[in-house]
Order: C-alpha cells, then sequence, then structure tokens
C-alpha cells in the first residue's frame, strides 16, 4: 500500500494525558498498571474492556464513557480464580468480544452467537508479570450490563500443537466473523523465556469451538533490522471498504510502536513500512512505547487507543513496577477541542 493510503489512518494529534491509570492501591487488580484496551459502543455508550496488573497477573474490566475521553470503571469481568484448579487460575486478559460489524466507520457493537455475548482471552499459568506459555480461552456473556462472564472450561488455542514459532505460548486475539466463519488473530513467541521473536497467527472455526489453523502462518512475521525486527504484534483488525486494515505494534528491543497492515482476504498481509503512531518525544507519556491499538471512528474522527509507556516518575499514581509507568490513552486524527 502507498503511503497515502497510510495516511489516511493517521492519528497525529495525541492527547498528552492518560484516560485510564491503575489504582495504586495495594490488593487492587490494577495497583501496578492497566493495559489493552478494547473499545466499543454499547446500548448508547462508549465501553472499554482493559487488563490490570498487580504484580501477580492480569484481570480483565470495564470502563464506561459518553465522549471517548473521561472513562469511570465499572468493576471486573475476568477475576482471578488460584484456588479453582483450573488451567485459567492466575488470571484472564479480555482481549476481544465479538463485534456485529467489523467496518471502520460504523460504531462497533457487540454480536450475539447463540443468544451469547463472546470474549477472547488468554492467561498464563504462574505467578508473575506474563510467566510461563500462556493459552487462549472463550467466554461468553448473556447480560446487558457485561459484567456477569462464564469461562469455557478448556483452552480452545494452545502452544501445546502449536508450531515451532508458537511454542512459547499464545496471547493477545482479535475475534471476528466473516462471510460464515469466525477467525482469531492472536501473538505467539517462539520460545517462553529469552530472546524471543513475536509473531501473527491465525485459525478459522465454524463454531468458535473447533479452531483450525491457517496454513500459512504466521500471517505477519518480524522483519529484521527494521523496526518490527523482535516483534510483530497485538492484532486489531477492520475493515475500510474493500481492504482489511490491521493495526499492529512492533517492537526493536527498544521501542514497541503501532503500525499497520493491509489485506484483501484476511489471509495475506502487506506492512506500511513504517510506524503510523511512533513513540512520543523524551518526557511524553509514550516516549518509551506506543502500542496495542484500539480504533473507533466518531464523529468524522478517527480515534486510536493505545497503551502508553514511559519511565517511572516519583508520584506516578501506580506501584512502581520495572521503573515504568503504563496507562491507557488515545491519540486522534483531527485536534482535540
Amino acid at each position: 500500500m502507498s503511503q497515502a493510503r497510510a495516511d489516511d489512518y493517521a492519528t497525529p494529534y495525541r492527547l498528552g494525558r492518560p484516560v485510564l491509570t491503575g489504582s495504586g492501591r495495594p490488593g487492587a487488580f490494577d495497583s501496578h498498571a492497566v493495559d489493552i484496551p478494547f473499545v466499543f459502543a454499547h446500548r448508547g455508550r462508549f465501553y472499554m474492556t482493559y487488563v490490570g496488573f498487580d504484580g501477580l497477573g492480569y484481570q480483565t474490566a470495564l470502563a464506561v464513557s459518553d465522549d471517548l475521553l473521561n472513562w469511570e470503571p465499572q468493576g471486573l469481568l475476568l477475576r482471578r480464580e488460584e484456588n479453582s484448579g483450573r488451567w485459567d487460575r492466575i488470571g484472564a486478559a479480555g482481549t476481544w468480544i465479538l463485534k456485529e460489524t467489523n467496518g471502520l466507520r460504523e460504531l462497533p457493537t457487540l454480536k450475539k452467537v447463540n443468544g451469547r455475548y463472546w470474549m477472547a482471552y488468554h492467561s498464563y499459568p504462574d505467578f508473575g508479570y506474563e510467566e510461563g506459555a500462556a493459552e487462549i480461552g472463550l467466554a461468553w456473556c448473556e447480560d446487558e450490563n457485561l459484567l456477569e462472564w462464564h469461562r469455557l472450561e478448556q483452552p480452545v488455542l494452545s502452544w501445546k500443537d502449536g508450531a515451532d514459532w508458537e511454542k512459547g505460548g499464545l496471547y493477545k486475539i482479535c475475534l471476528l466473523e466473516h462471510e460464515g466463519a469466525f477467525y482469531l488473530f492472536y501473538n505467539a513467541k517462539n520460545i517462553t523465556y529469552g530472546d524471543w521473536k513475536e509473531q501473527i497467527g491465525g485459525a478459522v472455526s465454524r463454531d468458535l469451538l473447533g479452531w483450525e489453523r491457517l496454513a500459512h502462518n504466521p500471517v505477519l512475521k518480524v522483519s529484521p533490522g527494521r523496526w518490527d525486527s523482535q516483534f510483530v504484534s497485538e492484532p486489531c483488525i477492520v475493515r475500510d471498504g474493500d481492504a482489511w486494515l490491521n493495526f499492529t505494534f512492533g517492537f526493536d528491543g527498544v521501542h514497541a510502536q503501532d503500525g499497520l497492515a493491509f489485506s484483501s482476504d484476511l489471509l495475506h498481509w502487506t506492512k506500511h513500512p513504517d510506524p503510523i503512531l511512533p513513540a512520543g518525544e523524551p518526557g511524553s507519556l509514550d516516549e518509551t512505547h506506543a502500542h496495542k491499538a484500539s480504533v473507533i471512528y466518531w464523529k468524522d474522527t478517527l480515534y486510536h487507543f493505545y497503551c502508553a509507556v514511559r519511565p517511572y516518575r516519583e508520584g506516578d499514581p501506580t506501584v512502581r513496577e520495572y521503573n515504568e509507568f503504563r496507562c491507557i490513552t488515545v491519540a486522534a486524527s483531527k485536534p482535540f477541542a
């Protein structure tokens, strides 16, 4: 795709402040950080699922807004169940709920299948920050308040029967329906610990339960020597006209920055060569990382939500972790009022 095409999805105007931060409260699910936004419309308001980290693992929460800039937390959706004996007892990071439409320029509302909303999540097997090889599960909800979710008993996709490039674990899922089939795109890494490579794969299903990996995985690969030389990760896929857009992020060992890939068939992807949302200037909210996109189009404006990271400063609202401050913020295609 040309530079002009990628420019159609540029969001150069950054809010410059968090829209959500962790609480910093001892014992709270979000004491250390918040991460991985997923923004959608529901019952006349905007909602966001997001992940909180408490030093032990991820849990998933919900926030609500009327203007996309001011958000009010609503409570936990996927809690830790450490005494349950389940595969996902340490925590569950919900990253996507199946949507009614994939169209970029339509408000993304949720789709029911068999009378239920469906959320994709991943879970790590050990306590700590992303400890062990994660697997992918599904949860469902019939509650229109979106607060009561039920997890399937077993993972729907695992590294255990994957190829070498995904043997280190699977995570960050994008779940779509298109032409009668469900598509699940996900991150995977080749080894669990050490200097791993992280790339994007896909799987297809007719019933949300049985999944078959795409034959030509990974569908998006790292680019040696480039800004995405170590990771190409975190699929966020929407459709604009006849083009599928995949807002990914690349990582070169220093900065994680959001990029864009294009496809006509969901199977074959072409990466735009440069970041579309680079890390910010020194001293800015996103000077270390600007990554993990969720996009929504409203009032003729494209809003690009993402996780911003900078070095920790005394007085930041969350517990100090890895000497960084991690929060959720937004950039837009037009200036903020």
